[in-house]
């Protein structure tokens, strides 16, 4: 198992020298590293990762709104409504069966 690793590390390292030896002296000419569609596509993983952090920000305001106060900066995880989970176990032994 240990040489799996190993092996799979100098893959790695190996995939990094070569990416290494042709992007910096591609950068150093000038030349772009992407072609336009590879730009396209950078972009919009980037704008739905902005999205997703949006919506993520925005459910966490509600749910401090609704619980009342703000969260504990020394906790890991929040707690979820139990009436919310009380309904979705409702739900899971209804389809179990």
């Amino acid at each position: 198992m240990v040489s799996v690793v190993f092996g799979m590390l100098f893959c790695v390292a190996l995939a990094l020298v070569v990416v290494a030896l042709v992007a910096i002296p591609a950068r150093r000419d000038g030349r772009a590293l992407l072609t336009t569609e590879g730009e396209g596509v950078v972009d919009a993983a980037r704008e739905r990762t902005q999205r997703a952090a949006e919506r993520t920000q925005a459910i966490a305001a509600r749910r401090r709104q609704r619980i009342g106060s703000e969260p504990d900066p020394e906790a890991d995880i929040e707690v979820e409504d139990t009436a919310e989970l009380d309904t979705r176990a409702a739900d899971t032994s209804l389809t179990a069966r």
